[in-house]
């Protein structure tokens, strides 16, 4: 396929002359969340590239890890990984083809149009916390999927997809078995984000930026204790699970 390149003054686009419309409002959204991330965290990456693929299967061969996520996520999550981070560079499926994907309930289409800001702002922690990933090398992936519900959780919440989640989290309640506290990496995609939204709402969103730029030694249990102020995370724990039925609607 030939290559067209539309930029905007932070990122520069690559994608098929047809999608050059679309690439208009994908270029606004991550330039507007550019600005809005930079009064929070302390780094922004620099000179980004988004890659715009124009069939699911183009993308998967770009990105050969994302079949594997998809097959290792939670089926209610899986519609909604459609892009992946790479160094200074963002793979995602055309703006129409994430609107094609769309499941027949409230939010999302918002949720998947939003994708290339998340994916943006997985970079921009990334930037902030050189422990995750991207660049993907073996220690980076063992740490990310460790973290997944963190790194996933801080780029859905900070990119507003979280906002539109309800009716994939109330799916996956009533799918299998409870979810894990914090989330497990079949979850991380679709729940991290509500561990991040409970932190903001009971701490503040300085709280969640800092979160998701430090890893303390003891692991992601202790973050948790340590960012709600040292209460029992079985506490927290229980705090969550209310949390998710009030999203959820139960």
């Amino acid at each position: 396929m030939a290559w067209t390149e539309t930029s905007s003054p932070n990122f520069t686009a690559r994608h098929a002359d047809s999608h050059e419309d679309d690439l208009r409002g994908v270029l606004e959204l991550l330039e507007e969340t550019r600005e809005r991330l930079g009064n929070a965290f302390p780094a922004l990456p620099e000179n980004v590239t988004v890659v715009v693929h124009d069939s699911r299967l183009e993308l998967e061969l770009a990105q050969p890890f994302l079949p594997l996520m998809r097959r290792i996520t939670t089926p209610a999550a899986r519609r909604y990984l459609t892009g992946w981070a790479g160094r200074g560079a963002l793979h995602v499926l055309a703006p129409r083809l994430l609107a094609e994907r769309a499941a027949n309930v409230e939010g999302s289409r918002e949720m998947l149009l939003l994708t290339p800001a998340a994916l943006y702002c997985q970079l921009v922690v990334a930037a902030s916390n050189p422990a995750f990933p991207p660049p993907w090398n073996p220690r980076s992936t063992i740490r990310g999927a460790r973290w997944a519900w963190l790194v996933a959780g801080a780029a859905q919440w900070f990119s507003g997809q979280t906002a539109h989640a309800r009716p994939a989290i109330a799916r996956r309640l009533r799918e299998g078995s409870p979810p894990d506290f914090p989330p497990r990496l079949r979850d991380a995609v679709l729940l991290g984000g509500t561990v991040v939204d409970l932190v903001a709402r009971e701490e503040g969103e300085l709280a969640a930026v800092k979160l998701a730029c430090g890893l303390p030694a003891g692991g992601p249990r202790q973050a948790l204790v340590e960012v709600f102020k040292g209460r029992a995370l079985t506490h927290s724990e229980g705090t969550w699970r209310a949390h998710l039925a009030r999203i959820a609607g139960q």
